[in-house]
């Protein structure tokens, strides 16, 4: 059977709500990492066989079937078809699943996975307050009522909701405030050395930025929510969300400050088959050797990369022990710490340039583009495994394992 490889791979610099790319259309956006993979690869981008683009909130600008709009916006031709797909949090490593399971099946050669998100524009949940508003329905039937509803109403939530699947994870793992806090403060100081060092700067395809508060043209190339001294006395200041949502009548672990960042941005890779890298002639950076899936509880519905983790590294016959480094997205603090724990996984090697609590959280892109990120850091250090999961909304989510590939491979 053919294998998937990972030959070149790319990001946007992520931008914060309202930030430097609050005027970029998501097509445009999403084009500009396809044709930065053109540019930096050489390729006929006639030999491409489809772009997958992961994308949540599809409504508005982000509508329309987004992947083949990003196609007609960028260098490839109009022969290259596009498509969306929609797996919450992780629908751009669910782009580079399919990517992958397409090369490997030979059905196809040559596939890009991406994946965009301007939340500055289309807010995380959008589709599901246009829906409400305009009398369209809300995503939940009468057989989810009946089955989810009354443990729902239990802790005073009328749909799902993931501040309050953070707050479970947390009672279930023995997460603790602290621990978040601490864990929120590492992410910042990982993300501030990681920028000092230069370790993004082969990652980023530089754009064209506004600058804040005026129409300014700024050269956009930096993670734009890195917070020079967080600590524990600031973070500390902050309420809980779950005091916020119920008035002080709860209390909780989760913060904004434990959260991940609303963010603008996207991210894209040229996922080939050995048929593929032939036509191109190309040699990859690495190979994509155990992709996973986990579907778990949806009330507290972001437990879900342990399972799949569990998997991928059972498929692969590897342990967490393999691993040189693990990026887990950090959509809340208590995610990866949970994740960690269950698995007995070294925080050393755990998102060791920063999260998504400190470098943003652009929804659909966020899968791509924190596998970018593992990949030029894998390559960095010389290591050979890394893993990858994302929680998702209702209770699903990715786990994806790569093997660095020698210089001289293939």
């Amino acid at each position: 059977m053919p294998s998937a490889y990972i030959v070149e791979a790319v990001r946007t610099a992520g931008g914060r709500k309202g930030g430097r790319l609050r005027d970029w259309h998501p097509i445009s956006l999403g084009a500009v990492v396809v044709d930065a993979l053109i540019d930096r690869t050489g390729i006929d981008g006639a030999l491409v066989d489809d772009v997958i683009v992961g994308c949540v909130s599809q409504v508005g600008a982000q509508a329309g079937n987004i992947g083949r709009n990003i196609v007609l916006s960028s260098k490839l031709p109009e022969t290259v078809p596009g498509t969306s797909v929609d797996r919450q949090c992780g629908s751009s490593q669910q782009a580079i699943h399919f990517a992958a399971q397409a090369v490997m099946s030979g059905v196809q050669d040559v596939v890009i996975a991406a994946g965009v998100e301007v939340m500055s524009t289309v807010p995380i949940g959008s589709n599901v307050v246009d829906g409400f508003k305009n009398g369209r329905g809300l995503p939940m039937d009468d057989k989810l009522n009946d089955v989810y509803g009354a443990r729902l109403k239990e802790r005073g939530q009328r749909m799902f909701s993931q501040f309050e699947g953070a707050e479970l994870v947390a009672e279930k793992y023995e997460i603790t405030r602290e621990d978040c806090d601490k864990f929120a403060v590492a992410s910042h100081a990982k993300a501030v050395a990681a920028q000092e060092n230069g370790y993004f700067k082969a990652e980023i395809v530089p754009v064209d930025g506004k600058a804040k508060g005026s129409d300014t043209v700024v050269v956009h190339d930096t993670d734009e929510g890195v917070r020079p001294g967080t600590s524990m006395d600031t973070l500390g200041k902050l309420k809980d969300m779950k005091s916020i949502t119920t008035k002080g009548k709860m209390s909780g672990r989760v913060t904004a400050g434990t959260s991940s960042q609303i963010c603008d941005g996207s991210a894209a890779m040229l996922i080939c088959n050995e048929e593929g890298l032939k036509k191109l002639g190309l040699k990859p950076k690495a190979k994509i050797i155990s992709l996973a899936l986990a579907g778990t509880d949806p009330v507290m519905m972001l437990a879900g990369p342990i399972p799949a983790s569990e998997v991928a590294l059972r498929k692969a016959n590897l342990s967490i022990q393999d691993m040189d480094l693990y990026e887990v997205n950090e959509a809340f603090a208590p995610v990866p710490l949970s994740w960690a724990k269950a698995l007995g996984a070294d925080l050393d090697k755990l998102n060791v340039n920063g999260g998504a609590m400190a470098l943003g959280h652009p929804l659909g892109a966020t899968g791509c583009k924190i596998m970018t990120t593992m990949l030029y850091e894998l390559e960095r250090r010389g290591g050979r495994y890394g893993i990858q999961a994302i929680c998702e909304g209702g209770g699903t989510a990715n786990a994806t394992i790569i093997e660095m590939m020698p210089k001289s491979s293939l």
